[in-house]
């Protein structure tokens, strides 16, 4: 009986051949821009599968880590209602708490009811969330210290004020777009 091997999938084209073909089929397109456009979306595509890969081997989802970035950026005592939660991460109620109760479970987080308002529930994170959070940290720095490398100081700063620049005027036009369209769990 012989082994089958998993042929690797359709290799994704280059970006040189995705803008050839883009401009085969819509002749209007600016090669600059597409560029940019899409190195961009390839480049964050690429880093989020890394972050992901990286906060696996600490036990913890893409979808956990965010909760617990969320909770640090809260500041001391890090703590946070779920709907709070819930509207900073772009979700849905339903889906912060399934998300919550499986952070509980692992004791990266708890979910206490506050002491001044018995309906409200505040989430928490743990030394055990926050031990995580800071292994994710030193892991993400490494790599993208390592990513820009090749970087100068000077072409790093210039490179930074330009992606803001950007990011602005995204924000500036789509207001509305820093929440997801769908739910990730």
């Amino acid at each position: 009986m012989s082994e089958s091997t998993e042929e690797p999938g359709p290799q994704e084209p280059s970006l040189d051949e995705q803008i050839a073909a883009y401009q085969r089929e819509f002749r209007d397109l600016d090669p600059q821009v597409e560029q940019v456009v899409s190195a961009l979306g390839r480049l964050n595509r690429r880093m989020n599968v890394a972050y992901g890969r990286q906060v696996a081997t600490l036990g913890i989802s893409n979808a956990e880590w965010e909760v617990l970035k969320t909770l640090v950026l809260a500041g001391a005592p890090y703590r946070l209602g779920p709907g709070e939660l819930a509207k900073r991460l772009g979700l849905t109620p339903a889906a912060m708490t399934h998300r919550v109760d499986r952070m509980a479970g692992e004791g990266l987080v708890t979910r206490d009811r506050d002491e001044n308002n018995r309906v409200r529930v505040i989430v928490e994170l743990t030394d055990e969330g926050r031990t995580k959070w800071l292994e994710a940290m030193r892991m993400a720095s490494d790599f993208e210290e390592d990513i820009l490398q090749d970087l100068s100081g000077e072409e790093r700063r210039v490179l930074g004020e330009l992606l803001v620049r950007l990011l602005r005027r995204v924000e500036h036009s789509q207001p509305d777009a820093g929440g997801r369209l769908t739910d990730l769990d």
